[in-house]
């Protein structure tokens, strides 16, 4: 598998303001440098003992963000370095990402998880959910966490008008959330939607952020 070539093949079919997360879970540390060298800077992963053993020995100049779905007893194990929690689905783990960050003298930046998909295996918000926790007065104390827009998966479905729909639903999401509590915050501005099967549709209907792992490093190693 030539990641370098994968990689580089890759980038311009998407617009530059979409920022590319390398979904490398799975994958060696050989695989990561392959794409390192090429000039990507920030890596996704899921696992949370994946992560930090990559993060030991791999180049610290890496933006690392943890895409999977995030367990409060596991979060001070990447609090001192991770870049961004992609899947916050409560108070609680942002009261507790913000605990960690604190230690460590860190801001640590969050996306708001919305469920949008019509499997009820996926993780996530609703609006009404997402509003509750945003108009709480403890988030206003947790001042090392930073919240900068929202993220979601549509249903692993061949019904591609049903992926448009669920991804203009979690854009509509975030403008109504920018409108009502982020409307002076420059910093939420981030819509995570779209992995190699449907980022296309994603950045069509707003995304900023996708999670990009098969197109770029091949089938995952399970």
């Amino acid at each position: 598998m030539d990641v370098k070539k994968n990689l580089l093949e890759f980038l311009p079919t998407i617009p530059e303001n979409v920022l590319l997360v390398a979904v490398s879970k799975t994958k060696p540390n050989v695989a990561v440098m392959e794409a390192y060298n090429a000039g990507q800077r920030v890596f996704g992963e899921n696992k949370v003992q994946d992560l930090t053993a990559k993060a030991q020995q791999l180049p610290n100049d890496i933006n690392w963000h943890f895409i999977g779905h995030m367990q409060t007893n596991k979060v001070k194990y990447i609090a001192p370095f991770v870049k961004m929690i992609h899947a916050v689905d409560s108070l609680k783990l942002l009261k507790e990402i913000n605990k960690q960050a604190v230690k460590h003298n860190r801001t640590i930046e969050c996306l708001l998880q919305f469920h949008i998909a019509e499997e009820s295996t996926k993780f996530g918000l609703n609006i009404n959910e997402a509003e509750d926790i945003l108009v709480s007065n403890e988030l206003n104390n947790l001042e090392n966490i930073r919240i900068v827009g929202v993220m979601g998966m549509a249903t692993y479905t061949n019904d591609l008008h049903l992926i448009r729909s669920e991804f203009k639903h979690l854009h509509e999401n975030f403008v109504s959330l920018k409108k009502d509590f982020f409307h002076n915050k420059a910093y939420f501005k981030e819509v995570s939607m779209g992995m190699s099967g449907d980022y296309k549709i994603a950045i069509e209907e707003g995304s900023t952020m996708i999670r990009i792992g098969t197109k770029i490093f091949g089938e995952r190693n399970y």
